[in-house]
């Protein structure tokens, strides 16, 4: 039996993610696997390349062919080099950095939300502060005014 590593297509329209597997050349594309290797997802930045290494260099040993993805993907993971005796074994494959957890990133936006809180009232403070002053003049300004006006009011009435 002639046995291919090839891609198995998963995943929805314009979603496509890949199974790397095992089968006889003579099966369909998505057909039944003689065995699961790994994973190929292409949508991610970067791409996830997550393949069995041990598995891999067990079905090269016993004469199966990958095609040209697959054999893209073993030279980026290293399984190729390693099966021909290469250098560079360990591989191209790029990593995703470790993203921090959702606790930590929860904690963080409610701490920054409370020091704009605290920034806000502080301003506003600030302004009634400046405020206050401007309204106690103008308040006095208004009442010598009417006090004004009141004594005007009189003396004409007096008269």
């Amino acid at each position: 039996m002639a046995t291919k590593i090839r891609l198995k297509r998963m995943g929805k329209k314009f979603y496509a993610v890949y199974r790397v597997v095992i089968m006889d050349s003579r099966n369909k594309r998505d057909g039944q696997a003689i065995e699961e290797i790994g994973l190929y997802n292409p949508n991610t930045q970067p791409s996830t390349i997550e393949i069995n290494s041990d598995r891999a260099q067990y079905w090269l040993g016993v004469g199966a062919q990958p095609t040209e993805q697959v054999l893209n993907l073993l030279k980026i993971t290293g399984d190729w080099q390693k099966f021909k005796g290469l250098k560079g074994a360990e591989g191209t494959l790029k990593t995703v950095s470790a993203k921090p957890e959702a606790a930590v990133l929860v904690e963080e936006a409610e701490n920054k939300a409370q020091k704009l809180k605290a920034a806000k009232a502080e301003a506003e403070a600030k302004a009634n502060a400046e405020a206050a002053p401007a309204d106690a003049e103008a308040t006095e300004a208004a009442d010598e005014k009417v006090e004004l006006a009141d004594a005007a009011q009189s003396d004409s009435e007096a008269a």
